[in-house]
């Protein structure tokens, strides 16, 4: 297929690259021109200078950039994406975003006979290299359908979760999970620590019951060594649940943990730690 992926940080380079490795057509943009380039010298492919000349021709365009603003930006507007598609291609977008900002740009895709699928992702960087990302989709079940193939290059499961907006909708209920165990899982290593447990054996045993968890395979242990200038940084996760609190606001679902561990947050970033991973919340309870 002749595809387009624009936005190639540290989940996009690597998505991009499976499409590439498929036998795919690729062109690709990225604010930061060099990264385009370096993208085209290790995959092939074409780096263009704005999205609507990466999306010129592409039955599918993928976007996976920061935030809302950031996604009409390189969507909307005479070097939009949706400037240089052709009637009947599909914007598929990653971003974790606003299921408000979803609804809105499939209107506008909408009126210029283009497709829309909101395609938030799961499984940080290790999932997006290693091909095994879990994709929530929201949109129509037809052009899901065109893309599916395209998505499964970089994911182990990709669902059609229903309309648009409700991949985006999936994707916060997955990060309103995920904060409560990172949370639950800091509390318990700190209380091993202090009450004089070996927190490894402790976690090796707990780790085999019903408590299991993908942030306790991979994280506990770098949790306890302090290690955290990798994975999933707070300043995202806070962005993320800005928008998981925003719309708790508009449908009246109560988030108190989830505001809670959000104000922890806060706090990091206040320290200088808004690059580090989310894990670091562990820091304020070792060093209270």
């Amino acid at each position: 297929m002749k595809l387009a992926f624009i936005g190639l940080g540290n989940m996009g380079f690597p998505m991009a690259g499976h499409l590439a490795a498929a036998g795919h057509e690729v062109a690709v943009y990225n604010r930061t021109r060099a990264k385009a380039e370096a993208w085209t010298a290790k995959h092939g492919g074409r780096a263009a200078e704005t999205p609507a000349k990466a999306a010129a021709g592409a039955e599918i365009v993928f976007a996976c950039v920061g935030n809302d603003d950031d996604l009409r930006q390189v969507v909307q507007g005479g070097n939009g994406a949706f400037a240089g598609m052709d009637k009947g291609a599909i914007l598929a977008d990653h971003t974790t975003a606003s299921a408000e900002v979803a609804r809105e740009l499939a209107a506008a895709g909408s009126e210029r006979g283009l497709g829309f699928l909101d395609a938030p992702i799961s499984g940080g960087q290790l999932g997006a290299e290693g091909g095994v990302l879990t994709i929530m989709v929201g949109g129509d079940e037809a052009a899901f359908e065109r893309a599916r193939p395209a998505m499964e290059c970089y994911a182990r499961a990709v669902t059609l979760m229903g309309p648009v907006g409700a991949g985006q909708l999936t994707k916060m209920v997955n990060q309103i999970c995920g904060v409560g165990i990172i949370q639950g899982l800091a509390e318990g290593l700190n209380f091993a620590l202090r009450a004089g447990l070996d927190a490894n054996r402790v976690i090796d045993v707990i780790s085999k019951g019903a408590v299991q968890s993908w942030q306790m395979e991979n994280r506990a242990s770098t949790m306890l060594e302090g290690k955290f200038d990798f994975g999933f940084a707070v300043d995202w996760m806070r962005k993320d649940l800005g928008i998981c609190l925003a719309e708790a606001r508009g449908n009246g679902a109560l988030l108190p943990l989830t505001a809670l561990v959000d104000q922890h947050y806060a706090r990091l970033q206040a320290r200088g730690g808004g690059r580090r991973d989310c894990t670091s919340l562990i820091q304020l309870l070792s060093e209270a």
